[in-house]
Order: C-alpha cells, then structure tokens, then sequence
C-alpha cells in the first residue's frame, strides 16, 4: 500500500519512494531481487519461506543497549547499570542523525505500521522505518496487522522505530558506548533509533522492554511467557527462559495457542503482544515439532539458517549460529484463537531446567513461594556438552526475563502476584531439565506433569516436604511416580543432599540482592532452607 507519508518529521530527508504497509507479495519480490547486496540478500527455500542472513550479530545486542534519561525515565527506570543504561540527549541527537541521514540517502524506504497487544485500550501503535525489505517483513511477521480499516484510521504512532543497520557511529569511545553498534530509546521523543546491527529480534524485544516500562505502572502484568487455552476457557501461562520448553509446552495439540513469548494480564484477561511467533529451528525435526515445521512456508523468514544448493535448509548446521530462527504469522499454526487473547489464568508454571539434578519435576506452590520463585527465575546453562551433568552454571533471571525488565524486578512480582490473588490462580515450578539418572526428564513426562496441572488432578495427590529446597512435590501423578521426589533418582540420598546444599546456597546468595525492603525479606523463608 502505496500513500503519502511525511518522515520529515522524524528527521529523515530524501528523495526516496515511500512503500506503505506492504504487502507480503511486495516484500517477496523485493527480497529475492537479484540486485540486493550483503545481507540485504534472500534465498528462496525448497520450504517457499526466504532465509537470510544477519551478519555477524545472530543474536541481541544487549550491552549496546541505552535509554535516554529524562523526567519520565529518571525515577521510574531500573538503573541497573547493565540492562538498562543511561545516555544523554547529545549523544542520541548524535546517534539518530546518523541513522535520519542513512534513510534519508536511501532509495526506497519501507513504513510498517503495527500493533503491539491485542486489546485496542492498551495496545500500543508503533511505526517501523526502514530500508531493508527483509526487516520489514520481520516485523510485519511479529507484530498485529492492523486491518485496513484501523490502517485509514492510524492516526499518528505511539513510538517509532528507525532502524539504520547500515549506519554505525565512529565516535563510540569518546562518548564512552560499548561499540559503534547502538539501539536507543528515547521516552520523551516516544522514539527508537537502532545502527550497526541486522539482528531481527532487536526491533521484537525492543518494543517487549517498553511494554514492561509502560503497563505494570497502570498495574497490568507484562509477562515473558507463551499462553493457551481450553476447550473450556481456562487459560494457563509458562514462564520461561529459553531452552526450557516455553514454546514446545504451550503448542499442545488438545488446547489453543493463544501466544509463545509476550504477554499481558489486565481485567480482560491474558492478552499476546504479537501477532506471530519466533521460534529457534536448530535441529528442527517434523517427529519432534511438527507445529513449527509445518509453519515454515511462503511468508515465513528464516534467520541464519544454512541454506544447500538445492534449496533445501539444513536445520541441523550451526555453523553461523545455535541461534537459527524462524518468524512466522501467528495463523500458521492450526490451533490458535484469533484474535490472541483469553480469559484470566488459573495455572501459572515457571519452567526451569535444573542441570544440576536437585528440584523436582513439579512443585506445588503457595502464594509466597509463587512470588519468591519468580524473583528467582532460576534455570541453568550446562557447561559443555550435554552429556554427564558436570558443572552446570546456574542462572537467575527475575521475571524469568530479566534483559527485558525496564522496572524494578519486584514491580513485576506485585503486579503478577495481585493478579494471581484476585483471580485464584495457582503456580507451579516444573523442572524440564535433569536428575539423578543423569538424563533429562522426557518430554512425555514433563507433559504428563503438565496435563495434570491443567486439569486440577495434582491437588488431589498425596504430596512429600522435599527438605534443603523446601518445596512440596506430589508423590504420583498421571502414571508418573519413580521421579517425583528427586532423591529417589539417586544411588546414594547423601549425593542429592550435597548438590541441593550447593543449590540452595545459590538461591540464598542470589535472593540477598532484593532484601532492600520488608516485602522481600518476608518471602525468604519461602526460599530453600539451609540445613542448621
């Protein structure tokens, strides 16, 4: 869609066609143009979706990260001095200028006009300008398409986002930035300036880190999490942090999807940010994923994945990066409701991947234990090879999605827990990743667990203390019973104790930092326990 459209008021001046709201067929032809250079490049896939490549940068850019720091972000922002970052008006004006004057020399720029967040009291409208085909069609994959009707009636954005990737700021050091990459924010311009990288997922998790700046201070939970729903209505959500199964779990064949990454919980209900979904493709088999296999088709674009001479993606080379993704409308998957949005959540799961051998694979949760759980949002990383469980690094990432929070962690602890109080919803920590075997649990047990959770059979099972992590573990469920108290997959109980010992001591440590005040410190006792 072609229309008169005036960058000049975002600073961008040029002769250049203006391509409004394309449509996929336009983006199509214009990625696969034989006179595209560099990573402006796409191939066309046996699967019909075009891959690309993002260059050097196959993830987030986090330490290039910054916000501007005014009146509106002064008080409000968590300055924690690594996620989120200070920088002054020179050195946006700075920054955008380069960016305004990479645009501005372009020949064709592309002005994708999007919806973040399904509900129209809440949603925020955002612009995207940019002169790669390819992104605009990641964004017009991952956000909501707005209708032709809300189209004619946009109206002027809530926040803009200028994304010049071929832009990068040589004067980085003496500003003292991290590198000549930058994506900045600018609240009081309702502004977004982004150089340097070709990273899809930075204009995606960049409108995610605003959500959770803008509605938890209306008192609506901003949530890293996927969602679905029943037959019924009832609605569960999984925290997670990646590799834990957040994706996988909520694409259940017996329930509707209704989002797999961002979301919100007001007095609607749950709501999705998105209006597609991002999942990582390395390995992807049609056995083991057959949702995300069957959505890589015409529409879809693939992000670093290796490409053969025949077309055919090789999803198993990781040669360019572990990070291979695809982005994909939402209506790709067959079980979804539309728009993306449900009633209020009655089971809230976290999702952690314990290499260390130690939690359970379902604890049942109290209120504070709930609230204490989700400021931990531990998971781990293994060292190496997956194999032997050696020496597994620990994670903890508040809100199970602590490189999006733009408040204080606890801020979004209250908001979820209100919500949790007032609707009844109950919480479960579900374990995805190992134990005394050494093995993972099996994906048919943990969705044994799940179903059991969804339909209420685990509050009628007979439950154990599990000492030293003070969690309450049912002791049969759903034909899974040899697993559920985690000491049972040990030779030796004396093997368990110490690693939860060593555990327990991280939660400890890691919870210390939020004991500025007496809300928090009255959740410790809610924490693993340490034997006296």
């Amino acid at each position: 869609m072609n229309m008169s459209i005036d960058l000049s008021k975002y600073g961008i001046k040029g002769n250049f066609e203006i391509v409004h709201n394309p449509s996929y067929e336009e983006l199509y032809q214009a990625e696969i143009d034989s006179k595209n250079e560099g990573f402006e490049k796409g191939t066309v896939t046996t699967t019909g979706a075009v891959a690309v490549d993002t260059g050097i940068f196959t993830g987030r850019s986090p330490k290039d990260k910054f916000f501007v720091k005014d009146e509106i972000t002064e008080k409000n922002m968590w300055w924690d001095g690594t996620i989120n970052r200070p920088v002054s008006t020179e050195i946006w004006d700075h920054c955008k200028n380069l960016v305004t004057e990479q645009l501005g020399s372009s020949k064709k720029l592309y002005v994708v006009d999007v919806f973040c967040g399904t509900n129209a009291d809440t949603r925020m409208k955002v612009r995207f300008i940019m002169e790669v085909a390819w992104q605009a069609h990641f964004v017009t994959n991952m956000f909501i398409r707005p209708s032709h009707y809300e189209l004619a009636n946009f109206g002027e954005p809530d926040f803009v986002f200028l994304n010049g990737s071929k832009a990068t700021n040589p004067q980085w050091k003496e500003q003292g930035l991290h590198s000549d990459v930058f994506i900045l924010f600018n609240l009081g311009q309702k502004m977004s300036v982004c150089g340097g990288t070709w990273y899809g997922g930075e204009m995606k998790k960049g409108i995610f880190s605003l959500m959770n700046f803008y509605l938890p201070l209306k008192g609506i939970a901003s949530m890293h999490c996927s969602a679905n729903v029943g037959e019924g209505g009832d609605v569960a959500i999984f925290f997670g942090l990646s590799g834990t199964g957040k994706t996988t779990l909520s694409a259940d064949p017996k329930r509707y999807l209704i989002g797999d990454d961002e979301h919100g919980w007001d007095n609607h209900g749950i709501f999705n940010y998105e209006g597609g979904c991002y999942a990582k493709v390395i390995n992807l088999s049609k056995e083991n994923e057959p949702d995300i296999w069957r959505a890589i088709r015409r529409d879809a674009l693939l992000e670093n994945v290796v490409v053969k001479e025949d077309g055919t993606p090789d999803f198993a080379d990781d040669s360019r990066t572990e990070n291979t993704r695809v982005s994909y409308p939402i209506y790709h998957i067959n079980k979804i409701v539309l728009p993306s949005r449900a009633g209020h959540a009655k089971k809230v799961i976290y999702l952690s991947a314990d290499a260390f051998g130690v939690l359970p694979p379902v604890s049942i949760l109290d209120e504070k234990q709930a609230q204490y759980h989700f400021l931990c949002g531990f998971t781990s990383k293994l060292a190496g090879t997956e194999r032997g469980i050696t020496e597994p690094v620990p994670s903890f990432s508040p809100a199970f999605g602590e490189a999006f929070l733009t408040l204080h962690p606890t801020v979004y602890a209250k908001v979820l827990a209100d919500k949790m109080r007032e609707h009844g919803a109950k919480a479960y920590l579900v374990n995805t990743g190992w134990n005394g075997t050494g093995k993972r649990i099996s994906l048919k047990d943990t969705r044994a667990i799940i179903d059991a959770i969804i339909d209420g059979s685990i509050e009628k099972a007979e439950t154990v203390h599990i000492p030293i992590m003070n969690l309450t573990a049912p002791k049969s469920l759903n034909g899974v019973s040899d697993i559920l108290d985690p000491r049972s997959t040990y030779a030796d109980v004396k093997e368990w104790e110490a690693k939860a010992v060593k555990l327990a001591g991280m939660y400890i440590k890691n919870f210390q930092q939020y004991c500025d005040n007496d809300a928090a410190i009255a959740l410790i006792p809610s924490g693993p326990q340490l034997p006296k």
